[in-house]
């Protein structure tokens, strides 16, 4: 090579390795699509980070995150039940981090070991369509028992547990209803198969399809429920079930292997910020806030007035793999 070609190469590259890293991160981010573009781009206008974000269902988060292992895609984990957080931990792929405001968030709604933080709560509902349930000669659902009934054959929209959180927590709500008796829980679940639309991939999709009368009833978190009211559904009505409901703990967390590591520790900072949990109801997100400087909107669920089981997201996440694995052998494959 000659001596004028050698030179420039050099030179070449050291240009390359003295330009600075542009400041960005990815976030896999596991809540409704308007909720995740709102939290990055307000994350981005509060801090001059560049972020950008994906939407995943927690079951499809964990399998990229664990996929990627090697090279990891993400920097940060927003949203989804932590029972998947749990599983991610106990498989190294989380980053622990003891937030700056750790302090502020509500006692046990965030991992010991700061491996991932509580960012809202959401309390599993029926999203009841009163016109296509009329039709069938029924009420709102109040009961898991009612869910069963043969006049709601192929009317009921629920998600698959192994690629939705929200389906998850209705499964571990059926073991602990069940004394943590996973053939019993199973079995429920086996009755309710034939009144299944079909199994979505997002546990969110559940509430558009009841709204959008093709199912007659959905299994999701109240909050979906009430934000596809707002949209302009006014045949939605939210029940609880009445034997017990489980609930989700939306996690957050910093990725091991992240490429920006101190910013996705920022955006962990102002995620569990009260300016950042104060957001989501501009968006019609009405979960429960985990800071505990931040009151509950009056559109949340109230856990007060609602009977809900023993919910262990430590002993659900432990279980998970395996009770997943259970149910697509059989009740039902995962959607393709």
């Amino acid at each position: 090579m000659r001596p004028l070609a050698i030179a420039l190469i050099a030179i070449l590259l050291a240009a390359g390795c003295s330009t600075p890293r542009r400041d960005k991160i990815t976030v896999a981010c596991g809540a409704s699509e308007r909720w995740c573009a709102m939290m990055v781009k307000r994350f981005s206008d509060s801090t001059g980070v560049e972020a950008e974000y994906v939407r995943l269902s927690s079951g499809e988060a964990l399998e990229r995150i664990k996929a990627a292992r090697a090279r990891q895609e993400f920097d940060v984990w927003h949203g989804g039940p932590a029972d998947s957080y749990v599983a991610a931990k106990s498989q190294g792929l989380l980053a622990p981090y003891k937030s700056e405001k750790a302090g502020e968030i509500r006692h046990g709604w965030a991992d010991p070991e700061y491996a991932w933080s509580g960012i809202y709560a959401g309390v599993l509902a029926f999203c009841n369509n009163t016109k296509e349930l009329a039709k069938r000669g029924m009420q709102p659902i109040h009961s898991w028992r009612e869910l069963l009934d043969e006049r709601l054959r192929g009317s009921v929209a629920i998600a698959h547990p192994a690629t939705s959180g929200t389906a998850y927590t209705a499964l571990w709500t059926q073991v602990e209803l069940n004394g943590r008796d996973q053939d019993k829980a199973l079995g429920y679940l086996r009755g309710l198969h034939p009144n299944v639309l079909r199994y979505n991939s997002s546990g969110s999709a559940a509430a558009l399809q009841a709204a959008k009368e093709e199912a007659a009833v959905g299994v999701v978190f109240s909050h979906d429920c009430v934000a596809a009211q707002e949209q302009g559904y006014p045949n939605l009505q939210v029940t609880f079930p009445q034997e017990g409901t489980g609930y989700e703990l939306g996690g957050l967390a910093v990725l091991a292997g992240a490429h920006n590591p101190d910013s996705a520790r920022k955006y962990v900072d102002w995620a569990l910020s009260g300016e950042s949990q104060r957001l989501g109801p501009l968006v019609n997100f009405y979960a429960l806030p985990t800071n505990t400087t931040v009151p509950a909107h009056s559109k949340a669920a109230d856990p007060a007035t609602v009977k809900l089981v023993s919910y262990d997201v430590e002993v659900a996440g432990r279980a998970k793999q395996a009770l997943v694995d259970r149910f697509s052998t059989e009740i039902a494959r995962p959607p393709v």
